[in-house]
């Protein structure tokens, strides 16, 4: 991946709280050009956001994640500003300003996949999770997000290779 991408992580909406997320290559320089500079990694960090004018965007919570120990194995972040939608499109506008791109549906974790921090089961499990309705489906969704289903399936795969072994 040679691009960056953004998207909101909460719904749309008027809300305390929206979570912008970011992902690629130009993730740090994106945020140090919103925040001044980088703060340390997985350490929440208080910030003004400004946009190219200098204008001030919010004070949001900015977390950052460097690849690849992130959800999706580049450098990420969070920004967690003030769930207002002025404040959520100016942030957007400024990390289009940036060169940065909104993201696909699934996108992240599409990456996450394609960079080896999940395997398929577990990225379907994501889907699953999100759209699950009841107690007992975002259980079943957590338990396949954990590596269960896919523990199942490796155990199958050792029992085939075993058998076509004795075969041969």
């Amino acid at each position: 991946m040679t691009d960056t991408i953004f998207a909101p992580a909460t719904a749309p909406g008027r809300s305390a709280v929206a979570v912008v997320r970011l992902s690629g290559p130009a993730t740090g320089r994106a945020v140090a050009a919103l925040a001044g500079r980088l703060p340390r990694p997985r350490l929440a960090t208080l910030r003004t956001l400004r946009g190219q004018d200098g204008a001030a965007i919010d004070q949001a919570l900015i977390l950052w994640f460097t690849g690849p120990k992130s959800y999706t194995g580049e450098d990420c972040a969070e920004l967690q500003l003030h769930g207002g939608r002025a404040v959520v499109e100016a942030a957007s506008r400024a990390l289009l300003d940036l060169g940065l791109r909104p993201a696909d549906p699934g996108e992240f974790t599409q990456r996450a996949f394609q960079n080896g921090r999940m395997d398929l089961a577990q990225a379907e499990a994501v889907a699953d999770l999100i759209d699950a309705e009841t107690t007992a489906q975002a259980r079943q969704a957590l338990g396949q997000l954990d590596g269960r289903l896919s523990e199942t399936y490796a155990g199958f795969r050792r029992d085939l290779l075993h058998a076509l072994a004795l075969v041969e």
